[in-house]
């Protein structure tokens, strides 16, 4: 059984940092793509960022030289950085863990963390 764990979330104001992780448990982390999501209230769940199994990285546009995905392999973690926060990133963040090494299907979703960019 797969668990993502996520943590890092919570209130920062407008153009401050936040450093979230997911911890996958139960699985060969490095064999698999990985990614994470937002959902701001009343709006629909948007991909944020993706990292594949050898490191390659895409972003959405509205965040794209502000956030930075990555991962270690040995501590089955990955990481978005995200820099310059402004209160349109007030969201829950989630973490996925995608079916294979690639950018496809998604096998996990984690519980969620909550970013508030607020002053």
């Amino acid at each position: 059984q797969v668990q993502l764990v996520e943590s890092g979330g919570g209130l920062v104001q407008p153009g401050g940092s936040l450093r979230l992780s997911c911890e996958a448990k139960g699985t060969i982390f490095s064999r698999y793509a990985m990614g994470w999501y937002r959902q701001a209230p009343g709006k629909q769940r948007d991909l944020v960022a993706t990292i594949t199994n050898v490191g390659s990285t895409n972003y959405a546009g509205s965040v794209k030289g502000r956030f930075t995905i990555s991962r270690d392999n040995a501590k089955n973690t990955q990481y978005l950085q995200m820099n310059s926060l402004n209160p349109e990133d007030t969201a829950v963040y989630y973490c996925v863990k995608y079916r294979g090494p690639l950018v496809q299907s998604i096998g996990s979703w984690g519980q969620g963390t909550q970013v508030t960019v607020s002053s």
